[in-house]
């Protein structure tokens, strides 16, 4: 079956689902997978070597005709859509059921296929005004997901920072759009590289999709927005949509001219972005803040191999000359690194809702020893975190690996690029050291030690529902780790899309050496982690308290804090973390007691943004205040305006 009867298929399942999800939890959870996987099928056809699919129709969608058109670099991202939204759809039906959330929950399902149908649509649009329709869609659709516990305040106010963010965007696409339908005189989408004057136009994009990517400083709404989000939302807004953000900006740095300055802009934003990004996640105490974070960090990860292959494509040409060599290494990491954070995100993202529907906390301070309670969850996670830390044997390692490779080339290929690929290469290895010891943290105080309150004490373990998309997803990123190479073939064909001259893409030889090492370090991992446990397990293995440090008796309040744990690694970027603490210290000789708390707050929108947005407010109200309903105040206005006008008009004929 050809990719077009597939698609059709895929939006007829989803479109069922969205309308028997309002009273049926069953039939929509079958539409929808039908739907997904139908869409898989799809997108596989075009990585598996199909001709592009394409169809026009006059018939008109606000004034234009219907271009759709799905090439493999769409199809690499229909397919995150796919996997991720069906893996997401199964977790829901058991995490947020109509059982738990009668209100919620059809509200939730509607817009979960909403969701997904104009993600899709996003994908396959190849016209600007549809492709900023379905745009806006999937923004609306995210919002309301978002809010679905609406009658939380911290729920509103991170819905709504993401929607005027997300319309911020949008505004800032539509002028792109428009300028680019002023300047070709039509909306229609494809190569143009050969107009040199539509260059200027990548700035627009870059601030409209790199909002929506979650760059930093461009990242204010992504932290509370997936903090507050039912677990499985966060989870394909962690792992999907803001990877629509690097999808319009390959769409854009591929069709168009860039500016000389862009790659360079994209490199140095990416390492920013991933260093700042990972160093707010280490001082982070919400887990899903912290994995919120690690988003931002990983981004900046994928701006790095784009920004790499746009300046090897301007540097080496679009041939395939030792020149542009390392830039192909790097895009394909970046691009492989799309896929790889989708997985392991959402499945760590699983995991934390899993903890929170467990204990009902977000806070790591207030948990801890949940791996006796919850090991399947403690294992995926743990799984999930050595992933996202780019550690062997797992499948975080390769794209990195495939991102240093690139950059260690430019390095000693001698070229201009070298004076950004060095200086990046050096903050990824800063990034990857500070996300171990994230994950160290994150997995310590959530699943060692002892429970710290009633609520980690009586966990339970999820549900089949929410444990089965776990052990799925946490398989793709197995896959991925111990066979590389039949991975390149597939990103092979998506660069080829974005850079026609780098459809042939060999792969490095020692991509096969790697694999090879992934299976034996997978293997040795595996006998270690399983003769300890039968060690631990045995009979003759005797049991004691932990050393007392002088105390009598342990107790759960003395293990290590949230921040107490990062407390010098975040003292390091104290100047962009700026944490407020607030501290009691114990007076007399029998104090009462001691408390000592502290914040971290999101600095660019709580000391740049905040303080600009209260003065414009403050500015509104006075404006506001001349609007009294006084009839000849209004022609008092008038006239003095008038007579100002008169003034300058006179005073500008006599000079």
């Amino acid at each position: 079956m050809t990719p077009g009867p597939l698609l059709l298929f895929a939006a007829a399942g989803l479109t069922a689902g969205l309308v028997a999800g309002r009273r049926h939890a069953p039939a929509w959870l079958g539409f929808t997978l039908a739907g997904a996987v139908a869409a898989l099928v799809a997108a596989a056809q075009l990585l598996l070597g199909g001709a592009p699919w394409e169809w026009r129709s006059e018939f008109a969608v606000a004034g234009q005709p219907l271009h759709l058109r799905l090439d493999a670099l769409g199809a690499l991202f229909l397919a995150l859509v796919a996997v991720v939204g069906g893996a997401g759809s199964v977790y829901a039906h058991g995490y947020w059921s109509d059982r738990d959330y009668p209100q919620s929950a059809p509200r939730g399902r509607l817009w979960w296929n909403t969701l997904l149908l104009s993600l899709g649509a996003v994908l396959l649009s190849w016209n600007g005004l549809h492709f900023l329709i379905a745009w806006e869609l999937f923004t609306v659709a995210a919002f309301f997901l978002i809010t679905l516990e609406n009658q939380r305040r911290d729920v509103r106010a991170a819905g709504w920072l993401y929607l005027a963010a997300s319309h911020l965007g949008t505004m800032c696409l539509f002028a792109f759009f428009a300028a680019l339908a002023a300047r070709t005189g039509s909306w229609e989408l494809g190569p143009m590289r050969e107009r040199a004057d539509l260059a200027p136009l990548f700035w627009l994009a870059l601030v409209g999709f790199g909002l929506k990517a979650g760059m930093f400083p461009l990242h204010i709404w992504l932290p509370s927005a997936h903090a507050n989000a039912p677990s499985h939302v966060s989870a394909i807004m962690s792992g999907v949509t803001i990877k629509l953000g690097i999808y319009g900006l390959l769409r854009t740095a591929g069709w168009l001219p860039v500016p000389a300055a862009a790659p360079w802009t994209l490199i140095v934003l990416g390492a920013v972005t991933a260093l700042l990004g990972i160093a707010f996640a280490l001082a982070q105490s919400d887990v899903k803040r912290l994995l919120a974070y690690c988003s931002v960090e990983n981004i900046g990860i994928i701006l790095i191999g784009l920004g790499g292959a746009l300046l090897a494509a301007a540097d080496g040409s679009t041939s395939l000359t030792a020149g542009a060599a390392w830039g192909r290494l790097a895009l394909a990491g970046a691009l492989l690194h799309v896929w790889n954070h989708g997985l392991f995100k959402s499945l760590l993202f699983f995991g934390a809702g899993s903890v929170l529907h467990a204990t009902g906390t977000r806070e790591m301070s207030r948990l801890g020893g949940l791996w006796r309670a919850m090991p399947w969850t403690a294992s995926l996670f743990a799984l999930g975190a050595v992933a996202i830390s780019g550690l062997p044997p797992l499948n975080g390692f390769v794209s990195e690996w495939l991102v240093y490779l690139g950059l260690f080339d430019a390095v000693t290929s001698r070229s201009p690029a070298a004076w950004a690929a060095l200086p990046a290469a050096i903050m990824l290895g800063v990034t990857g050291a500070l996300a171990l010891a994230t994950f160290v943290k994150a997995g310590s105080l959530i699943f060692l030690g002892a429970p710290r309150t009633a609520a980690a004490r009586d966990a339970h373990e999820c549900s089949p529902w929410m444990r089965g998309p776990m052990v799925a997803v946490a398989a793709a990123c197995g896959a991925i780790a111990l066979a590389p190479a039949l991975c390149w073939p597939l990103i092979a064909r998506a660069a080829g899309a974005w850079q026609p001259g780098w459809a042939d893409l060999t792969p490095p030889a020692s991509l096969f050496t790697l694999g090879g090492m992934q299976v034996a370090l997978a293997l040795l991992a595996f006998a270690a982690g399983f003769a300890l446990w039968r060690r631990a397990r045995a009979d003759d293995v005797t049991r004691q308290l932990t050393w007392d440090c002088g105390y009598v008796v342990p107790t759960a309040r003395m293990q290590y804090t949230s921040d107490s744990f990062a407390g010098i690694a975040g003292g390091w970027f104290a100047w962009i973390l700026q944490p407020q603490r607030r501290l009691r210290r114990p007076r007399g000789l029998f104090p009462e007691g001691a408390s000592r708390m502290e914040r971290v707050p999101e600095t660019v929108l709580e000391r740049l943004i905040g303080p600009v947005a209260a003065v414009v407010m403050q500015a509104s109200l006075a404006v506001r205040r001349l609007q009294h309903g006084r009839l000849q105040y209004y022609i008092a206005y008038v006239v003095v305006g008038l007579a100002g006008l008169g003034t300058l008009v006179v005073l500008g004929g006599g000079s």
